[in-house]
């Protein structure tokens, strides 16, 4: 199988020196990258690619059965890794994607030597002890809502996602980026995002990391951030003045230099 196409995988940046793998997160591709990716490919080498069934994937290649799971979607991460033979890669990995980048660090830990999770959460449904910023309730009725009228909810959901209102040109991309994602492959994505519980899966995390979150984020609250901080030894929380899920387009700058300052630091 040809890795490169199937992932539509693109490389570009400085050559020599470690790699960062750059991965998007539920109803969106690796286009949610490019205002991080000057800053970024000016002192790293930077893979990019889009999960299969998102973007400009095979989507041939996809099957409910692997991408049920978030295991599924760390499989391509790491046959991405193992296509380019990468080394100490540096995962950085949006939303759902954090979790993802885990997984795939436990799998193939010669690939993955450090992480960057941006506003990441590894269960979205609060707990005892533990604010996920969801219900069980709230959750099935986003899920429903998405299977009933995709369309719908996409238009809905962007912009709460996306934040920043006075800004709404960021939520309508956002929309459009969920809109142009098959509705079938989106369900089960958005299950696998939404119902997984990946905290007991942050114990084995012990490379350098860094979490990333936001000052208002509405998908994953500040709370999020200090578990997921509190859990991993190895990490370093650093808290953006930004708001919305997606800092990576609100605020590229300040995301950009954060990523820049843990790299240096490691």
């Amino acid at each position: 199988m040809d890795i490169r196409h199937r992932n539509n995988v693109k490389v570009t940046g400085r050559d020599g020196g470690p790699a960062l793998v750059l991965a998007h997160g539920f109803g969106c591709d690796q286009n949610m990258w490019r205002l991080v990716v000057p800053a970024l490919a000016e002192r790293y080498r930077l893979v990019l690619f889009d999960y299969v069934g998102s973007g400009g994937s095979d989507l041939s290649a996809w099957s409910e059965e692997r991408y049920s799971s978030l295991h599924g979607y760390a499989q391509d991460v790491v046959e991405v890794c193992e296509e380019l033979d990468l080394r100490e890669a540096v995962f950085v990995g949006h939303s759902v994607s954090a979790m993802v980048g885990v997984l795939a660090t436990q799998a193939a830990p010669e690939r993955i030597g450090a992480l960057v999770m941006v506003t990441p959460s590894p269960c979205y449904i609060d707990d005892e002890g533990y604010r996920g910023g969801f219900s069980t309730e709230d959750i099935d009725e986003l899920l429903a809502s998405l299977e009933a009228n995709y369309l719908g909810w996409s238009s809905a959901m962007a912009p709460v996602i996306m934040g920043n209102p006075e800004r709404p040109e960021l939520g309508q991309e956002l929309t459009n980026s969920f809109c142009a994602t098959d509705p079938d492959i989106a369900r089960v994505f958005a299950r696998t995002t939404f119902l997984t519980d990946s905290r007991d899966d942050l114990k084995g995390v012990s490379v350098p990391t860094l979490v990333l979150e936001c000052e208002q984020d509405a998908i994953a609250p500040r709370e999020v951030g200090a578990y997921v901080h509190a859990a991993i030894p190895s990490s370093r929380l650093v808290t953006l003045d930004a708001t919305g899920h997606c800092p990576q387009l609100s605020a590229p700058e300040a995301t950009s230099e954060a990523i820049l300052a843990f790299l240096e630091s490691v």
